[in-house]
């Protein structure tokens, strides 16, 4: 029963990204504005485990939303969204028993790839410069997905791999602080080229196991905006159907 409710929510929350992803790419000109800029954000990020014994980064892909929220100075911009396709972790971790003895020494000669899926949230201020450079600073919060560990062993070119499930060992909420910079290669509607660093704060671990095990990520992105070329050509429509009403001396168009 807990495997089929595990993979009808696996499979919903599959379709749910890929809805969003779809979703963004329709109505991506209605949630732009002039104070608004919408966008989809994705790229690579390298994972490691702080204070974790022979732990080397991970590489995966990120993807998610963007939203950025200009504030009343221009150059400063309240950015924030989700990272629906978020994995951290580590490689090269040491085996550890798995009560169970054949399975300890098909792997005791192994490593483990320990994957931790997360829905990550930035929360940062932005300012950007007059050469189109911006810099950001904030706080990420992240919900757990997904975790586990895969163990690997190489038996004559031959991978042996087996997965251990370890969510309900890893603390549901994760959360640190982020910082990054970025440029963008044009002006307006341009893409937006970054980097950011998580330092993860909430230990890893449940219990007093690994207290200081935290996770961090460099992650490699490319912004781009969604409908802000129509959005903006549409607010440049209607304000010049406004100034041609008041000149004529009429009453301004309804939207």
């Amino acid at each position: 029963m807990k495997k089929g409710l595990f993979f009808i929510a696996l499979f919903f929350s599959f379709h749910i990204a890929q809805s969003q992803v779809l979703m963004s790419l329709i109505f991506g000109d209605k949630l732009n504005s002039p104070k608004i800029e919408f966008g989809l954000e994705g790229g690579a990020n390298f994972s490691t485990i702080s204070n974790l014994d022979d732990a080397d980064y991970r590489t995966d892909f990120n993807l998610g939303f963007y939203f950025d929220f200009n504030l009343k100075n221009p150059s400063w911009i309240f950015n924030t969204g989700v990272i629906v396709k978020s994995t951290m972790g580590a490689n090269g971790i040491a085996v550890y028993s798995l009560n169970d003895e054949k399975l300890d020494a098909v792997f005791a000669e192994g490593s483990i790839k320990r994957k931790i899926q997360y829905f990550n949230v930035p929360l940062m201020i932005k300012y950007k410069f007059d050469n189109n450079i911006y810099v950001k600073a904030g706080t990420q919060l992240g919900l757990l997905s997904r975790a586990v560990d895969i163990f690997h062993q190489n038996y004559y070119g031959d991978d042996v791999k087996y997965e251990n499930k370890i969510r309900d060992k890893i603390h549901v909420i994760d959360a640190g602080l982020a910082v990054g910079l970025g440029y963008r290669l044009k002006a307006g509607s341009g893409i937006n080229l970054g980097l950011q660093y998580y330092y993860g704060l909430v230990p890893l671990l449940k219990g007093d196991e690994s207290p200081n095990q935290y996770n961090r990520s460099l992650y490699v992105t490319a912004g781009l905006p969604i409908g802000k070329g129509k959005a903006a050509k549409r607010a440049a429509e209607k304000k010049a159907a406004e100034k041609k009403a008041l000149e004529e001396g009429g009453s301004l168009p309804k939207n």
